[in-house]
């Protein structure tokens, strides 16, 4: 039973996604959430957007990556039902969190006439023109994409959990910084057997 490593690259667009995506997140939360109090002249806002839309760039490298640098084969312990459930889980993960998240945002800021600045180097252009009576629908869109995601992207790291805790299977080592592209990381509960 052996899990192989992902290659460094698609690691680092991992982590540093994974990293971007919840801080995003967080902003959000409270800049929607606790506007009073942590974002009475948007901030927060400014932040959470500046940092988000990053994502839709970096996606774009990690989907050429992946393309070109297909993932590792799952073990043989799990079942060829369940590997097609973890591919459509990683596609969803790409086309919702990744993509339909962060362009729904786009979509909000577009509607409501406000900029998004990447990293404050460049302003993205708008998707629409402003239209107030789009905004509630925008804002809705948005959010209701956010706790959904917010809930698959929390999904996803409780069964990465599960692999590496209960199956021991090294599936979650094999995109752990530490493992290298090619070793084998050979399942702990073989070798209690």
């Amino acid at each position: 039973m052996s899990a192989h490593s992902y290659t460094p690259t698609a690691k680092a667009l991992h982590w540093l996604m994974a990293a971007i995506w919840i801080a995003a997140w967080i902003l959000g939360f409270c800049a929607v959430y606790l506007r009073e109090t942590l974002n009475p002249h948007h901030g927060l806002t400014i932040t959470h957007k500046a940092l988000a839309s990053t994502l839709l760039f970096l996606i774009v490298l990690r989907i050429a990556w992946r393309l070109t640098h297909p993932a590792p084969a799952l073990p043989d312990t799990i079942s060829p039902a369940m590997k097609r459930v973890a591919g459509l889980g990683h596609l969803a993960l790409y086309a919702l969190a990744l993509l339909a998240l962060p362009m729904s945002g786009w979509l909000w800021s577009s509607v409501a006439g406000k900029p998004i600045l990447v990293l404050g180097l460049f302003t993205l252009p708008p998707l629409t023109a402003p239209a107030k009576e789009w905004y509630d629908s925008a804002k809705l869109l948005h959010v209701t994409l956010a706790w959904g995601m917010g809930a698959m992207v929390l999904g996803h790291a409780l069964v990465a959990l599960k692999h590496h805790f209960v199956d021991r299977d090294g599936i979650l080592r094999g995109m752990l910084p530490a493992s290298r592209p090619g070793t084998s990381v050979t399942s702990t509960r073989g070798a209690e057997a």
